[in-house]
């Protein structure tokens, strides 16, 4: 009696973990997070080495997915470390009171067969903004040594620099030759938990 008991109770726990859908965490080692900037002729580039993430994925109802992300500021590379040190200054990251950024989906909505959008709160130097991540799945990762990874290609719409903040003080803004718009690139993997 007392062994049904528990194999029922079993059951109905991995029924309802199978409902809520399937958790798996970002991989920073295989995943990236990175930018590029129109600056003067050409495009400065750069990336945070330093995040991490939850995504929970429902495949029937993939409406009730989500996904949230903390990256620290205090990873950029743009390869010039004179340029990141500015970058973590009072000027644009300010990352001594800011030091990290977020985002948190608010909703997913399934596109296509392989790609969704994921509207959320984007969280740079202290202001909250909407932003809708569209992302497109990869096929899997395969091979035995590998299971239950999957990858993600994620774009967005420019994020604007005025909108967070992001910006020279004074005159230097006008002469510094860096364009408003950042695009972001990224390629996520993740693990199953």
């Amino acid at each position: 009696m007392i062994i049904r008991r528990c194999s029922a109770a079993l059951l109905f726990f991995v029924c309802l973990r199978a409902a809520m859908g399937q958790t798996y965490k970002i991989d920073p080692a295989h995943s990236k997070i990175a930018f590029s900037v129109p600056h003067l002729l050409g495009t400065a580039r750069g990336e945070f080495h330093k995040f991490n993430g939850s995504i929970v994925v429902d495949r029937e109802h993939p409406e009730r997915s989500s996904v949230t992300a903390t990256i620290q500021v205090a990873s950029i590379d743009t390869q010039i470390p004179r340029r990141d040190t500015h970058l973590l200054s009072a000027d644009f990251f300010d990352a001594a009171r800011f030091p990290t950024i977020t985002f948190r989906s608010r909703s997913v909505r399934r596109s296509g067969m392989d790609t969704g959008d994921i509207a959320g709160d984007l969280t740079l130097k202290g202001v909250t903004r909407p932003l809708t991540l569209r992302v497109k799945l990869v096929t899997p990762v395969a091979g035995d040594d590998l299971p239950g990874r999957t990858r993600w290609v994620v774009t967005s719409e420019p994020i604007g620099r005025k909108d967070f903040n992001l910006m020279f003080g004074g005159t230097a803004e006008s002469i510094s030759g860096i364009g408003q718009q950042v695009t972001p690139a990224i390629q996520i993997e993740a693990a199953r938990e």
